[in-house]
């Protein structure tokens, strides 16, 4: 079994367990809106990000140079950290909460996943990188994070 195998089937894993729970919990058009419509999100941010040479996933199976594994850890991730933002704001203002979670949780773990080898930033830009990753990845997770739980607010 390749190294590379138990973290993306974690991901996996968690992204189905929100699936799951979206599907118990929440309207169905909200749960298709925020992992479908951040699914699609999630691989076009992914693959211009790849196809402009600025990061290389090292984790198989890909599509376009994406792994699948990340549909579900984008998803997975925005869908806890939207949920949680909920309980304690309005849906719009629980997009910008959710936001900052998601990228916050990138800010704790993103650097394991260079150190790992599951992914390379290849860019050359100038301007910070916290542990070796880029700053534009965090303002990434912001913008794709916003995105992504917005497209479930209507159907709350």
């Amino acid at each position: 079994m390749s190294s590379t195998r138990p973290f993306a089937l974690g991901t996996v894993v968690v992204g189905f367990v929100a699936l799951v729970h979206a599907f118990l919990t929440w309207p169905p058009e909200a749960v298709i809106a925020l992992f479908g419509g951040g699914a699609l999100v999630a691989f076009v941010a992914e693959a211009v990000v790849i196809n402009l040479g600025l990061l290389e996933h090292h984790v198989d199976p890909k599509i376009y140079g994406v792994p699948v594994y990340v549909l579900f850890g984008w998803t997975g991730i925005v869908y806890v950290a939207f949920r949680v933002a909920l309980l304690g704001t309005g849906e719009w203002l629980a997009v910008a909460v959710a936001a900052a979670l998601a990228a916050g949780y990138d800010l704790l773990a993103d650097h394991r996943g260079v150190a790992d080898g599951y992914w390379t930033y290849t860019d050359d830009f100038p301007g910070p990188r916290f542990r070796g990753v880029p700053w534009w990845n965090y303002v990434g997770w912001i913008v794709i994070s916003s995105t992504t739980a917005a497209l479930a607010v209507p159907f709350q």
